[in-house]
């Protein structure tokens, strides 16, 4: 993959299970014009492909240009995707299955499309222009309801033969541990996720061991989310500071032995969890990691937060479909 189209006009896009965004740029990564929308996937595959329509429509409209202008289209969706032949493989929070995106925004804007993993797309997002800008090697974490991954190696995202890899949140962290949604037992996701976390949080504001959360929001799992905790820990519940540590301590056991395999010069921790309580993450995070790694690689490594926040995916797949505009 070379270098990015040096004119033109990109756009990126980040398709998720509850609304999607598109933002149209210029050759120099400048957002010129951007559009919001609910994504309405339960309304099925048509009507979502139609409303992805109507949102690149309306970013163009906004940025001052027309379809004809476009010069690339870069699309992170969340699922299982083959990067060569633009089809998602699976996507759960959609409900798809087989559906040829590429070709689909390719027929409709007759420009060069790149399907990615949303994950990816952020991945290399702060890979560019974000918290790992000029790593030339970067690992992602992403702790969110379940636990996403992406890497870059060498400036390319990684990808199994077939699909989308770096599933870090299905590695196995506690032997003979609790079964994960994947079949599998004791994955990081059972762990560390937020949702892991929200369950442990709500159990210890039940028996009066989070007395800030329980006055906060009772013991309501879907209530307990990331800014929440935060003010939890602010707030004096050591209970959710000990269930934080020990997530965190997960984390960086799975990160050491990724860093173990491929020696990152960045970890770069995303999502709600990290970004709102970033010292902890951080700090927990790294200490963990440097025991699990091998000893010779234990300082080649830095963990830091990510930065570009909800535009890293959109962004990220914006620059890797650029460069599918200039020849190898």
């Amino acid at each position: 993959m070379s270098k990015p189209s040096s004119t033109g006009y990109h756009l990126g896009f980040d398709l998720g299970g509850t609304k999607m965004l598109a933002v149209v740029y210029d050759a120099q990564f400048n957002a010129l014009g951007r559009n919001r929308m609910k994504t309405q996937g339960n309304l099925g595959i048509e009507s979502v492909l139609k409303r992805i329509v109507e949102n690149i429509d309306q970013a163009l409209e906004k940025a001052g240009i027309g379809a004809k202008d476009l010069t690339s289209i870069g699309i992170g969706v969340p699922g299982s995707v083959n990067m060569q032949t633009g089809v998602v493989l699976g996507a759960v929070n959609l409900g798809w299955k087989n559906v040829a995106i590429a070709e689909f925004l390719h027929n409709q804007y007759q420009c060069p499309v790149q399907l990615l993993n949303d994950v990816d797309a952020g991945v290399f997002g702060e890979s560019q222009f974000g918290a790992a800008r000029g790593a030339r090697n970067v690992l992602g974490v992403f702790p969110g309801t379940g636990i996403g991954g992406g890497a870059v190696l060498n400036g390319q995202i990684v990808t199994g033969s077939q699909q989308t890899a770096m599933e870090i949140g299905h590695i196995q962290v506690v032997p003979n541990g609790v079964q994960c949604g994947c079949g599998l037992k004791g994955c990081l996701e059972t762990v560390a996720s937020r949702l892991a976390i929200a369950g442990q949080a709500a159990l210890a504001a039940y028996r009066g061991s989070a007395p800030y959360l329980l006055s906060q929001v009772g013991t309501d799992i879907s209530l307990i989310r990331s800014g929440v905790l935060a003010d939890s820990l602010a707030h004096g519940d050591t209970e959710i500071e000990l269930i934080m540590k020990q997530a965190c301590k997960y984390l960086g056991k799975a990160i050491g032995s990724m860093v173990t395999i491929f020696s990152p010069n960045v970890i770069v921790l995303g999502g709600g969890l990290a970004e709102a309580m970033p010292e902890m993450f951080t700090q927990h995070t790294t200490k963990a990691a440097r025991k699990s790694v091998i000893p010779v690689l234990r300082d080649t490594f830095e963990i830091k937060i990510a930065e570009l926040g909800d535009d890293a995916s959109v962004l990220g797949a914006a620059v890797w479909g650029a460069r599918s505009t200039t020849p190898s």
